[in-house]
């Protein structure tokens, strides 16, 4: 089984033992890279990411500040707090933790980021340099997705990637990213999404299936093909009987599929690790792109 586990968790640690040493390159030119993290409300799982992120910056060297306010702040002091933090040179990036409560318009907050601060890759014109095929910096799980295939050597080049999942945080991107005409994409790349009718016929057709539906464990053995390069960026709870009261597993059903795919990412230690690694190498490259620095 070992051989075909796509270890996220040493991928990222090689990422961050590179970035260690680039942000030790800028801070010997008196340039130290920072991130902004903006954490709006008590959502646990936020809190656990945003904990994770800050974490990972200290190791790598990168300054960050984590700035806490209540669910109930207004749209308007969230604004604000944005609007600083543009102006504060000491961030190169602002993190701004998704989900966002109710009454706060999603959107407009994400694209009060200054472009060139925007690490996430979720303002406009960032989207629009991804599109057409000139990324400032690439949404961190599609990115970090892309570091997997490359590390383990797994080619892209004239297969058939199917896309499971349509947001705008992989599923859209992760597609724009595989059908570029560049190294690790030249794919043929279907999308399926909760109006697909017969999922499971597109997904049995897939070289390379990447499930990021937010289902657990929606994808089992039947619904794949002999030797399948399956990719699960899903982090789901589900009951267990254990001390936590809960399990994490992934969109698919690993123990299922696991016999029919060529390789696989586990859940947890897989896509989630490269999540954060790619956050720190997009803040690593804002900081050298406001420095002009090379």
């Amino acid at each position: 089984m070992e051989s075909k586990l796509i270890k996220g968790i040493e991928t990222a640690r090689r990422v961050r033992e590179e970035l260690k040493n680039e942000v030790q390159s800028l801070l010997e030119r008196s340039f130290k890279p920072g991130l902004a993290a903006v954490l709006v409300g008590d959502n646990p799982s936020s809190k656990i990411y945003v904990t994770n992120k800050s974490k990972a910056c200290q190791e790598v060297g990168i300054f960050t500040e984590t700035f806490r306010m209540p669910a109930d702040t207004t749209q308007s002091g969230l604004l604000e707090l944005i609007q600083n933090l543009n102006r504060d040179q000491r961030f190169n990036g602002i993190l701004v933790q998704l989900p966002l409560p109710d009454h706060i318009n999603e959107p407009a907050i994400l694209e009060a980021v200054l472009p060139e601060k925007d690490v996430d890759c979720f303002h406009p014109v960032n989207v629009g340099k991804l599109v057409i095929g000139k990324p400032y910096v690439v949404p961190c799980t599609p990115a970090g997705i892309l570091e997997l295939l490359r590390s383990y050597q797994i080619s892209t080049q004239g297969k058939h990637v199917v896309v499971m999942g349509r947001s705008n945080i992989v599923g859209k991107p992760m597609a724009n990213l595989l059908m570029q005409k560049a190294s690790w994409a030249n794919a043929t790349v279907t999308i399926t999404h909760s109006c697909t009718k017969n999922i499971a016929a597109h997904s049995r057709q897939a070289d390379i299936l990447i499930a990021a539906m937010g289902q657990p464990q929606f994808i089992t053995a039947d619904m794949v093909k002999e030797q399948v390069v399956v990719i699960d960026v899903g982090m789901n709870r589900i009951p267990a009987n254990n001390e936590k009261g809960y399990m994490l597993v992934g969109d698919v059903d690993f123990q299922a599929v696991l016999p029919k795919a060529s390789m696989i990412t586990p859940v947890p230690g897989g896509v989630g690790p490269m999540t954060i690694a790619m956050l720190l190498r997009n803040t690593v490259t804002a900081a050298r792109f406001q420095g002009n620095i090379s």
